[in-house]
């Protein structure tokens, strides 16, 4: 029987097939995936954390990764990533205001 491990203990291992996806998505036109994007893609959009699973279930995961939940998960970073930047230039230009 193959082993069972969270997808985290797996990861190591498996840059030879995450090279393949991003390789994947750059000819697609994607051209700034990269490994460590498309593994959190994974944990957050796919796997909704750290699950349980054999090598086999994980490949195949990083393998059938669609450039439609790629994109999904970059979109919602990338608003994430506004909002944080607006939350810290609001909070600044508030701090400077009760300075003055």
């Amino acid at each position: 029987m193959e082993e069972i491990k969270p997808v985290n203990e797996w990861k190591q291992g498996l840059d030879p097939v995450l090279n393949i996806k991003t390789d994947e998505f750059s000819e697609m036109g994607y051209s700034r995936a990269t490994n460590e994007e498309v593994w959190d893609c994974l944990v957050t959009k796919v796997w909704k954390g750290n699950p349980s699973k054999r090598i086999y279930e994980v490949i195949q995961d990083i393998l059938h990764l669609s450039s439609d939940v790629y994109i999904s998960y970059l979109t919602v970073n990338a608003y994430q990533d506004d909002t944080d930047l607006m939350e810290s230039i609001a909070a600044l230009t508030e701090r400077d205001v009760k300075d003055n």
